[in-house]
């Protein structure tokens, strides 16, 4: 009886999600924004997610975002310059300072910067990030 227990909890934990993806903003790999995705229960179709901001040694900071239905686990990075970050989760924005991770106030839909990447729930319930392919800047407004 005991071990039939154990094998149907495992089971019952075998479904959930609990994942994450990192964007590298430096090459030395101390300076990153990370998505977490958590699925507490296997009957649960929602998805808590947390971004994480961290800059070793000096900071990491956690930041919960709304819960999300499973297919629709996609969190996608905006690059504002000097360490400024946004990120969009749905119709949720936050913005991101990553020199203290600390959360700015939410930006103008029209100034979120560029795109750098999505982080989506992919094959075989896994989190990853995919870069955004680079983009040449706008051209300058005629004077």
């Amino acid at each position: 009886m005991r071990k039939t227990l154990i094998v149907l909890t495992l089971l019952l934990l075998a479904g959930c999600i609990k994942q994450s993806a990192s964007y590298y903003v430096s090459d030395a790999r101390d300076h990153a924004i990370t998505v977490r995705a958590e699925q507490a229960y296997v009957w649960n179709q929602n998805i808590s997610l947390t971004v994480v901001a961290s800059r070793f040694p000096d900071c990491q900071r956690a930041f919960k975002l709304q819960r999300v239905a499973r297919p629709e686990v996609v969190v996608e990075l905006f690059s504002s310059g000097d360490n400024v970050f946004t990120i969009r989760s749905g119709d949720e924005l936050k913005q991101l300072e990553m020199q203290g991770c600390t959360e700015l106030p939410v930006p103008a839909p029209n100034a979120i910067g560029v795109a750098v990447g999505v982080f989506r729930l992919g094959e075989g319930e896994k989190m990853d990030f995919e870069a955004t392919a680079p983009t040449e800047p706008a051209p300058a407004p005629a004077a």
